[in-house]
């Protein structure tokens, strides 16, 4: 999910170390059986993903959360689409507030999206999903059941209900058209530098998603409409801190002071290996 995670490749890196199989995009979720045909998310409630991953329910494939309504669900697509054992994707845990992640998935399977891409009929703030090709979408909302349990946070429900579609699931869907590194295709990969800090100059508008992958910094650099710009890595944050600075990516101060917060507290969880969790800007 995002986390599920509801982006965007595994490996980013001109030499191309070796890639690691499904799921093939960054976030915090877990893989209990990647033939299994049930998908959870968690929404909002980050510790719940954990705590049904560990009971492992028979005909669990993935669990994880979900917080945004744009980039979050594109990731649950992309994961979902490229594993065609998985049929079922149940929403639980408690919504994210004004985020409203579980109705508008729910929204996303009754109405589709519009011309613009919006999820129809979502109470969200922002359900937008401009990376995620059409038929994309129509592939998921056909081959995917969703289960509503919104706001059940007992990990034994939610445990019985995984089990029970599980032993009345069809076989595998036929595998999906999907390029794991489909949604990076169209955007430029840039290695990160460290040049000269004196070279900083003044930024343009966006903002970052920070995951750590296989070992280095990956960020993920969006346009205040959801749109993927780029990707940025880096094996430490000093490099990516002036990647960005260098090309103009950050456009006000206060911003810069928060990424670079944000990309050292991600080093030093890299490096020291406790849990790193982006604050909110």
């Amino acid at each position: 999910m995002e986390d599920f995670g509801f982006l965007l490749t595994k490996i980013f890196a001109s030499t191309r170390p070796k890639k690691r199989e499904w799921p093939f995009v960054p976030g915090k979720y877990f893989v209990t059986d990647p033939a299994a045909p049930v998908a959870v998310t968690t929404l909002g409630s980050v510790a719940l993903a954990k705590e049904v991953a560990t009971a492992a329910p028979k005909g669990l494939c993935i669990v994880g959360k979900v917080e945004t309504e744009n980039i979050g669900i594109e990731k649950i697509i992309l994961n979902v689409l490229s594993n065609p054992a998985i049929r079922f994707l149940i929403c639980a845990g408690a919504e994210p507030p004004k985020h409203l992640t579980g109705a508008t998935l729910l929204a996303l399977f009754n109405n589709g999206i519009d011309e613009q891409k919006r999820i129809i009929g979502s109470p969200g703030m922002r359900p937008l999903l401009p990376n995620t090709p059409r038929d994309d979408v129509v592939q998921f909302r056909e081959r995917i059941t969703p289960v509503d349990m919104i706001g059940c946070t007992d990990v034994g429900l939610i445990g019985a209900k995984v089990e029970e579609i599980a032993r009345n699931a069809p076989a595998a869907a036929a595998p999906a058209p999907i390029d794991r590194r489909r949604l990076v295709a169209e955007v430029p990969t840039i290695k990160a530098s460290g040049p000269d800090p004196k070279r900083v100059k003044l930024d343009k508008a966006g903002y970052f998603v920070i995951n750590i992958e296989d070992g280095r910094l990956i960020v993920e650099h969006y346009s205040y409409k959801e749109e993927l710009l780029r990707v940025i890595e880096g094996a430490d944050a000093r490099s990516i801190y002036f990647t960005l600075i260098d090309n103009g990516w950050v456009t006000k101060l206060d911003h810069a002071a928060y990424l670079g917060k944000q990309l050292a507290k991600a080093e030093m969880s890299l490096r020291h290996g406790f849990e790193f969790v982006q604050d909110g800007g």
